[in-house]
């Protein structure tokens, strides 16, 4: 085995985790297969990452604080509140399609790992809840929102638009029409957001 040419840490081990997982799935993939891809032994990527299991929650973290970081800059802004929800329910339908079009086998696994790594996930979705809570809070600020309890009222938005962005309705996200009922539902939400 040859020695890695640059040091080993986290990010590199997480980039190879991700190809890795891309040829193999999640079900085949393994630490061994890391090490290799990296021309490390098995015990180096274990002096990183403790367990497959902490390997696997943090490569799942990676890929999706990379829809959370898009949606930050949402958040952070200029935009009226009514167009910064809009706004942030387009870009996670988007990276939502994305993800699922661009690289099905990474999607395919990467669905599998969620459901193996709840924690990951909650935390997750806490995240994308105070995003959202942060902007009915604004508009709400601002008149332009009515909302008598600020985080369930976010919770419920986005549970009312979970067939936009929950992976288990990846294949209806490229039928036709799928963006005209998106429009639709998000409509009839800011509807019925929106301080009379």
């Amino acid at each position: 085995m040859a020695p890695p040419t640059e040091p080993l840490t986290p990010e590199r081990i997480l980039e190879a985790t991700e190809e890795v997982l891309r040829r193999h799935g999640a079900a085949k993939a393994n630490v061994v297969d890391v090490a290799r891809a990296l021309g490390v032994s098995h015990g180096s990527v274990y002096r990183h990452f403790r367990t497959k299991a902490e390997l696997r929650g943090a490569v799942t973290k990676r890929w999706l604080d990379r829809t959370t970081a898009v949606l930050s800059e949402v958040v952070a802004g200029p935009e009226e509140p009514p167009a910064k929800l809009r706004h942030w329910f387009t870009a996670l339908f988007d990276a939502k399609r994305h993800k699922a079009g661009d690289d099905p086998e990474l999607f395919a696994t990467y669905s599998v790992l969620t459901t193996e790594i709840s924690d990951v996930v909650d935390a997750h979705i806490g995240e994308l809840a105070g995003q959202l809570t942060a902007i009915v809070q604004e508009g709400v600020g601002q008149g332009q929102f009515e909302a008598p309890d600020i985080p369930a009222t976010a919770r419920a938005l986005f549970e009312a638009t979970a067939h936009f962005h929950d992976p288990v309705y990846a294949p209806q996200w490229s039928r036709p029409g799928a963006q005209k009922s998106f429009d639709a539902v998000l409509a009839l939400l800011l509807r019925g957001i929106a301080a009379p």
